[in-house]
């Protein structure tokens, strides 16, 4: 039994029908390269063949098998126990599209399918195999897609990456892992044994929180001295102003994305020497976000700003799954027509806002959110949800980019080889869209989530990607220095040049006359 932490808990109390607090992704498989096995032919994957695989992997991570079990009327934060009913193929699902099978009609379920909210008092994630993908472009005929459902409470973008990798090969030949049988869940917490351990919590964090506070009295002088020396451009000053996508959300999704090669990212951060790709694809949001809200007649004056997840998980919390991230508040530049000058602005933000956040110390700021009471924060939490608090307060940030790296090599389930891999991200109240960076083999994938009611129109928001990225690929750095012409030299005159002239000739006669006084005083010798 293992207890939430405070960031954790947060997204199991502001869970609700419209606004599922789950992140996950939705991964395209070629099933051509999958080798026969149990008597069934070369380069067919079934549903069968897909259980098996998952459940030699159930050991690979606490959530495949762990419920949340709450403490009676929310006085402490929930714990993680083992499900005692657990049934694989609850969690495993498996539809088909109606033909001809392409991008849009894929697109469309998968919304569906992941607006709806996992079921709280069953292990938080949750799978559905998706085949006739059979005229997707870039993608061969037969295909299979997999959408992942993982709640938030469980992990981040970086603990799911990992469990990602754990579920995938890097041989199409590996041989399935076999199911051991030995789970042996433990029986359910008495909830009168999770009340006292309640009272004990709500008296010990505050004075945990308390401790912890010192590491925070060097602050204010680093981020004054960090004010002083990064002063923040006027543009880039000021709360997010308000725009279509900051309002109540409806249950109802849209998803779509985008890919690119990352040899053309690498493009465009040679024209723009120190931008990272973080730098480019939020740049390229912030293209995209001007585009359509221009569009709507809804842009803003002010630039929008982006959140941009920052994780703070060390090397010793690499095997712990939950939340470990922080947000760094970044300016779009939406209010910038000039691609380059966007770039360039987006640049100078996120090199201001990462020190900033360093110069904080996020890592304790993440510690010291648990020295409230668990009730106090539950109670809160939830209240603000319910009375609409939340979405008619001016929103800190417009959306959210996270950027999740992905492997650069081939990577296989049950044999089938991954040939797409898009990530999909979370709705709160106040931000209707959402954008989340991955990469794989080579390529950069930007895909968003928004609200449908927000934005009806999906296929036109990924226009305006694409035709950001096009206006970064043609963009030059404002503040590239530019090639010195090289002058022609002047004509000299001809009493110049018979000066020149006579100038080594002298040193020359002087040279030689030296070099006989000095044979004759040595000849006399």
């Amino acid at each position: 039994m293992e207890q939430l932490s405070t960031l954790d808990a947060l997204f199991a109390y502001t869970e609700t029908q419209s606004t599922p607090m789950h992140i996950g992704q939705m991964l395209i498989y070629d099933p051509s390269t999958a080798p026969a096995t149990n008597g069934g032919k070369k380069g067919a994957v079934g549903f069968k063949d897909i259980l098996r695989y998952i459940e030699g992997r159930l050991d690979g991570a606490r959530i495949f098998r762990q419920k949340l079990v709450r403490v009676p009327l929310d006085l402490d934060h929930p714990y993680w126990v083992d499900d005692a009913d657990f049934d694989l193929e609850y969690h495993v699902r498996h539809i088909a599209l109606p033909q001809p099978g392409d991008w849009r009609q894929l697109c469309i379920q998968a919304a569906r399918i992941y607006a709806r909210p996992l079921d709280m008092k069953r292990p938080l994630w949750e799978f559905t195999v998706i085949e006739g993908l059979n005229n997707v472009d870039g993608v061969p005929p037969g295909s299979f897609a997999v959408l992942h459902k993982f709640h938030h409470a469980a992990m981040d973008g970086k603990s799911g990456l990992e469990m990602t990798l754990a579920l995938h090969d890097m041989d199409a030949k590996m041989a399935p892992r076999e199911f051991e049988g030995n789970y042996r869940p433990e029986p359910d917490p008495a909830p009168l044994n999770l009340l006292f351990k309640a009272q004990i919590n709500n008296v010990v964090n505050p004075v945990r929180g308390l401790k912890t506070l010192q590491n925070l009295l060097p602050v204010p002088k680093r981020m004054f001295d960090l004010t002083r020396r990064m002063k923040q451009r006027d543009d880039a000053k000021g709360r997010a102003p308000k725009t279509r996508f900051n309002k109540k959300i409806s249950p109802h999704r849209v998803f779509d994305g985008r890919e690119f090669s990352l040899a053309d990212i690498k493009k465009i951060r040679i024209n723009f020497p120190g931008a990272t790709v973080n730098d480019v694809m939020i740049a390229l949001v912030g293209g995209s976000l001007r585009a359509y809200l221009k569009a709507k007649n809804d842009l803003p004056e002010k630039t929008l700003k982006i959140g941009a997840p920052v994780s703070v998980r060390s090397d010793d919390d690499k095997a712990s799954a939950g939340n470990q991230v922080t947000m760094m508040q970044v300016g779009a530049g939406t209010h910038l027509d000039s691609a380059a000058e966007r770039l360039e602005f987006v640049m100078a933000e996120t090199q201001r806002s990462k020190a900033m956040t360093e110069a904080m110390g996020a890592k304790t700021l993440m510690e010291i959110s648990g020295a409230m009471p668990a009730g106090l924060t539950a109670a809160s939490t939830k209240l603000m949800v319910r009375m609409g608090l939340v979405e008619n307060m001016n929103p800190a940030v417009n959306t959210v980019v996270t950027n999740v790296p992905g492997p650069m090599v081939p990577m296989y389930f049950a044999g089938a080889k991954l040939v797409k891999s898009f990530g999909m991200g979370i709705l709160a109240e106040g931000q209707g869209v959402f954008h989340v960076v991955t990469s794989y083999n080579g390529n950069v994938i930007l895909t968003f989530l928004a609200d449908r009611e927000i934005m009806p129109d999906p296929e036109f928001y990924a226009a305006c990607v694409e035709q950001s990225f096009m206006d970064l690929m043609k963009a030059k750095s404002t503040k590239a220095v530019k090639p010195v012409k090289k002058v022609a030299p002047k004509k000299k005159s001809v009493a110049v040049k018979k000066a020149e002239a006579t100038k080594p000739k002298k040193r020359v006669a002087a040279s030689a006359a030296t070099a006989g006084r000095g044979r004759a005083k040595r000849a006399k010798k």
